[in-house]
């Protein structure tokens, strides 16, 4: 059989070709996946210290103010006087807005990679259980919460989701029994679902991520279960029983 066009120098060597069977990506796929690791505790981390601070919708009021108001009032003052007033915040807020940023760059190039190498073989349920059920909708549960990310900043950042005569900047605890009053159902409904799909997120996520940076294995395992499952469940519960409380009356 003749070949055409053979590379003579690769066949001296054994070889059909010197050339790379596909081009070398700029962007490397263990850094992609390192980069998701860090930025997906980052998230983590992030959310359980919201639901943490948030928990104080239930605790008794400080000399007439609401504790969460208090709480509120922390966040925009701490750093100071080293930092000026929402200093530190904004810092957050930014390392937060740049890891969402790789964070969603790195899932489509990672998914768009995976795609191409496998072609037509679609690999399913190969873990099993909770985890390929979050696997197969991993980008789905990510779209999700990004929508959500965006209209809990509306709602209860920005305050152009809730009632402009119910918004007050400061006003954190009565923003929230604004927002989730029993008339508002909706609302309620749309945070409960956005948590069950940040449970199902943040289980994979952490898999991957205690995976990909090296700490899975036969010690590391009750770690693993920790923090991939018991963590998020906790985060989660937490996330939905306050606005559940409020809309049910137990809170107003």
């Amino acid at each position: 059989m003749t070949v055409q066009n053979a590379d003579r120098d690769a066949i001296r060597h054994g070889k059909i070709t010197e050339k790379p069977l596909r081009e070398r990506p700029s962007y490397p796929t263990w850094a992609l996946k390192l980069t998701m690791a860090i930025t997906g505790l980052i998230f983590a981390l992030f959310v359980l210290g919201h639901m943490v601070g948030n928990l104080k919708l239930f605790m008794p009021d400080h000399g007439g103010v609401p504790a969460l108001d208090t709480y509120g009032e922390f966040l925009r003052t701490m750093g100071e006087p080293l930092l000026p007033r929402e200093g530190l915040l904004w810092i957050i807020r930014i390392v937060l807005l740049v890891s969402i940023v790789l964070h969603i760059y790195g899932a489509f190039a990672l998914h768009g990679r995976s795609s191409r190498s496998r072609g037509k073989f679609k690999r399913t349920n190969l873990m099993g259980g909770t985890q390929s059920v979050a696997a197969r909708y991993m980008l789905v549960t990510g779209v999700i919460l990004l929508l959500f990310i965006i209209f809990h900043i509306l709602d209860l950042t920005l305050g152009t989701v809730v009632a402009s005569s119910s918004f007050e900047h400061g006003a954190v605890y009565n923003n929230m029994v604004a927002t989730f009053a029993p008339e508002r159902w909706w609302v309620t409904l749309v945070y409960v679902v956005a948590n069950l799909a940040l449970f199902l997120h943040l289980t994979h996520g952490i898999y991957l991520a205690v995976s990909d940076l090296g700490w899975l294995g036969k010690r590391g395992h009750v770690i693993m279960v920790i923090l991939a499952y018991w963590l998020p469940a906790i985060v989660v519960i937490g996330n939905i029983v306050m606005p559940l409380s409020i809309t049910f009356g137990l809170i107003s």
